[in-house]
């Protein structure tokens, strides 16, 4: 896939960014403490945003200082988006494509911290009468517009001197399409886990044509906050983050108990999803330290815009300079 970087907005937002450890020389003192208030967040069921479940069940919100956080379900990408841009939710977990369409688009949002990257969990399925992209050519993939496996699709159909006018689109949700893939409705799936994971157990036949790791990165989650709530509850969104963190650590050190929470969380059993989880990248804020100033502004963000731009999902430029806030991320020690 030729990628286009907008050299400008590349150099804008490394700028903008490298003002984190000059911030964080006054870090402690002008963080303010969490506001009082409920919180409500927007949340699918994704793997990548599990730590806000084990916050939840391990009390790791309460331990910030928030009073009420409360995990709004979604299973569509279209419902949580609509619940963000008319503000029924203060924040969310969205695809990185998604916030960059968000800002396109005027609505008042920044992205505060990268939550996830996943590799081989988000990927294109077939029941094994496909096997080469090439192959799609004339077949029916079920797949949800607009969302991380449209990006997925179309970035393999460009890799392959394809494009979406060569397969027969089969819409319908990320949940659905692996169920379509079982049922025999249709040869190719695009979704992502626990739906990976689950189809496969269903049917041996099922294998993976095309994952998220032929280019890292491509598929990630952020964290995003209205720009009204950044400006009233600073310090709630501070403390947000301090629960990821805890969570994440919490996780690390009791990865089976872990990741048993996020997978009822999911809707899935634990034995279900064993090699699921390895295929997902978690960060903690000190890795945000690195990657809002390093990588992730550097080097995904625009590949994600390019690859959102060739999709058709991003139809005007996104400054990166203003897309990010980075001053809840702390300063190395």
């Amino acid at each position: 896939m030729s990628l286009t970087l907008n050299r400008r907005s590349l150099l804008k937002g490394s700028a903008a960014l490298a003002g984190v450890s000059t911030f964080g020389r006054a870090y402690a003192a002008d963080m303010p403490k969490p506001e009082a208030g409920a919180i409500k967040m927007g949340i699918e069921p994704w793997l990548g945003y599990g730590q806000w479940h084990v916050a939840a069940k391990q009390g790791f919100f309460k331990a910030a200082g928030l009073d009420q956080v409360e995990i709004v379900n979604f299973t569509q990408d279209a419902d949580i988006n609509a619940a963000l841009a008319s503000g029924q939710l203060q924040c969310g977990n969205i695809a990185t494509h998604t916030a960059m369409a968000f800002m396109a688009a005027g609505l008042p949002v920044k992205i505060v911290a990268l939550l996830d990257v996943s590799m081989t969990a988000d990927a294109m399925l077939t029941d094994g009468s496909v096997t080469s992209i090439k192959d799609l050519k004339g077949k029916q993939v079920a797949y949800e517009e607009g969302t991380t496996s449209h990006i997925l699709l179309n970035y393999a159909l460009d890799k392959n001197g394809m494009s979406i006018a060569d397969i027969q689109k089969v819409p319908m949700p990320a949940a659905d399409a692996g169920t379509a893939l079982i049922a025999g409705k249709v040869p190719v799936a695009v979704t992502y886990e626990p739906y990976i994971s689950l189809a496969k157990a269903q049917n041996p036949k099922i294998k993976t044509l095309f994952a998220a790791a032929e280019n890292p990165g491509l598929i990630s989650d952020v964290f995003i906050v209205r720009e009204e709530f950044l400006k009233e509850k600073p310090g709630q969104i501070m403390a947000l983050l301090k629960a990821w963190d805890a969570a994440l650590t919490w996780y690390n050190a009791n990865t089976k108990d872990a990741r048993a929470i996020i997978s009822e969380a999911v809707g899935a059993k634990p034995e279900e999803l064993v090699t699921a989880f390895d295929g997902v990248k978690f960060f903690s804020m000190a890795e945000n330290r690195t990657q809002l100033t390093g990588d992730f502004v550097k080097r995904v963000a625009p590949e994600v815009k390019a690859a959102a731009t060739k999709a058709g999902l991003l139809s005007k430029d996104v400054d990166l300079a203003v897309a990010i806030d980075a001053r809840f991320i702390p300063p190395a020690m």
